[in-house]
């Protein structure tokens, strides 16, 4: 029930980033995917992750690192959940923003800033933890 839910939640009220992560899946139809907790997870040839309703996209490779990714874009699902349309400009901005502008990118590496200094980032962080029961896989 709890899954049908969460599925029937993000079909609606979560509509337009779900239909912007189906598109995004399907131009990765290639890649391999996977059920996670009720979410389509695209491994893709990228090293960062994404996430867009009921789709994440996390890194190709079998590591801890890559389930960190997944976990923490887990942890973007529930965010979508409780903001709807608001997600997008609320979390999907900022979040794109901080993850690849220079400016921050370099602010990261040089001054040592975690990435889940952004207030969407240890949310999901801390959401994704919760959610999945995977306390080990927080992201730093």
């Amino acid at each position: 029930m709890k899954k049908a839910l969460f599925i029937f939640l993000q079909c609606t009220w979560g509509i337009l980033q779900t239909l912007l992560g189906a598109i995004i899946c399907l131009k990765n139809w290639n890649c391999p995917h996977q059920i996670y907790r009720g979410v389509i997870d695209t491994k893709w040839n990228t090293r960062g992750g994404m996430s867009l309703g009921l789709f994440i996209f996390t890194p190709k490779e079998e590591s801890e690192y890559a389930e960190k990714v997944r976990v923490h874009e887990y942890g973007h699902c529930f965010q979508s959940l409780l903001l709807g349309p608001l997600y997008l400009i609320l979390v999907g901005l900022p979040s794109i923003i901080w993850a690849n502008l220079p400016y921050f990118r370099k602010l990261r590496k040089e001054k040592g800033v975690p990435y889940v200094a952004l207030y969407c980032e240890s949310w999901a962080n801390k959401w994704g933890v919760k959610w999945s029961g995977l306390k080990q896989y927080g992201i730093k």
